[in-house]
């Protein structure tokens, strides 16, 4: 018998119109060989960079019944990960972290991989004043995966971090309140090679891997690629690769849709295109490092 494909639950925003939250990640979770299964936490006709939208946010008790009636059909039966990012509000959280405890506790080996999306540097904080602390004190120590930008990284760790060492050391800190694996994107130490955009992959065991691709020029700066990343690193995590093959992976992945967008010279991130280089990127060269 034909074992069932495995699905990712994603609970994202979701625009009309773009591609951020779930509509960047469902496409590669697809590509990548898992049913993805849906849960839209807002909808809205286009991402809020664009500075008007419409549309609405939706409660956590919508989120909740919708919850609950996947579960009525044994929706989960085949659940390997859940995947989520955007949070609207600190209520919203607690009704993921009830269900994702209930879901490990039913489907042991299940995999939280959490995008705290919470800032930028430059931008500052662009949450609810309560998103942080949810994450500090709810969200990390169920998590498995948690996929931080280098802003993301200091405020859940409360550190300053300007290089390899206080990185290490701020993982090593999160690592302690939960999550077994670190995806810091953006990582922007201070002696970052001109002209490159950095990641940074942490195990809780101590093996950390940096990779290294060039910055490429776009007319427009892409908002989703931080859900498209973390979905496909929810993606490589979920199906057995190594944390240095996954980063390979999900590096030249994005590296490659970055260059399809700059090709394309749109505001939106074009997926489409690249998802046929995307699925088959060869995967980039990683540095193990030392600290």
């Amino acid at each position: 018998m034909t074992s069932p494909t495995p699905s990712v639950l994603t609970l994202q925003s979701h625009v009309a119109y773009g591609r951020v939250g779930n509509r960047a990640a469902v496409l590669p979770l697809e590509r990548l060989g898992f049913e993805p299964i849906v849960i839209n936490t807002v909808q809205f006709s286009n991402h809020t960079g664009y500075g008007s939208w419409t549309g609405e946010v939706f409660s956590p008790e919508h989120v909740a019944a919708l919850l609950d009636g996947i579960e009525a059909q044994d929706g989960f039966s085949s659940l390997a990960a859940v995947l989520t990012g955007y949070m609207g509000d600190a209520a919203l959280g607690h009704v993921v972290v009830d269900r994702v405890r209930r879901l490990k506790a039913q489907r042991p080996g299940l995999k939280w991989v959490c995008d705290p999306v919470m800032g930028d540097v430059g931008r500052g904080l662009f949450v609810r004043p309560n998103i942080p602390a949810f994450f500090a004190d709810h969200a990390l120590p169920l998590a498995d995966v948690i996929t931080p930008n280098h802003f993301e990284l200091e405020i859940l760790s409360g550190m300053t971090v300007t290089d390899f060492a206080s990185a290490a050391r701020a993982c090593e800190l999160l690592h302690g309140r939960g999550p077994d694996t670190i995806l810091v994107t953006s990582f922007a130490r201070d002696d970052r090679p001109e002209g490159t955009v950095e990641m940074l992959a942490s195990h809780r065991d101590g093996r950390r891997y940096l990779v290294s691709t060039p910055r490429i020029p776009l007319a427009f700066s892409p908002n989703g690629s931080g859900d498209f990343t973390a979905a496909l690193f929810c993606a490589m995590i979920t199906k057995g690769l190594s944390l240095q093959e996954a980063l390979a992976r999900t590096a030249a992945g994005i590296l490659v849709v970055f260059e399809e967008t700059a090709r394309a010279g749109t505001r939106e991130l074009a997926l489409i295109a690249a998802q046929d280089r995307f699925r088959n990127a060869s995967p980039i060269a990683v540095t193990a490092l030392s600290v």
